[in-house]
């Protein structure tokens, strides 16, 4: 393969890995919902334990294992970022006596929903 197909291989790879990563900060979120619904805390350190060996007894290489947990690692705490974000916004508008969805619309109005730049990168969120 020539230098411009591996580079077309590796943008594909990056759109699905991002479709993937949406796919499971979707799943997180509805995880913290039911860890808010039934007590539990959002930070869940067995359970990360449990990501890690089943992320070491999946990889074939060629990324070496301690890689692999690191990259991992930063996944679980952006997800965990996530739902705290999402949970204290829904908290505050349930304490406000709006909705999530009139949260959400507010912040769109306002320019700091989804779509509007963040400060770190300037993409859209």
């Amino acid at each position: 393969m020539t230098l411009e197909e591996l580079r077309d291989q590796i943008d594909v790879l990056d759109r699905q890995l991002v479709e993937l990563l949406s796919e499971r900060a979707r799943a997180a979120l509805m995880i913290g919902h039911l860890k808010v619904a039934t007590s539990l805390p959002v930070y869940e350190p067995a359970r990360e334990k449990i990501i890690y060996a089943n992320v070491r007894a999946a990889n074939k290489g060629p990324l070496p294992d301690i890689e692999l947990t690191h990259i991992y690692e930063r996944i679980i705490d952006v997800m965990r970022a996530l739902q705290r974000n999402e949970l204290a916004s829904e908290r505050n508008a349930l304490a406000s006596g709006s909705t999530a969805a009139d949260h959400g619309r507010k912040s769109d109005e306002q320019g700091h929903g989804t779509g509007a730049p963040t400060p770190e990168t300037g993409k859209k969120q």
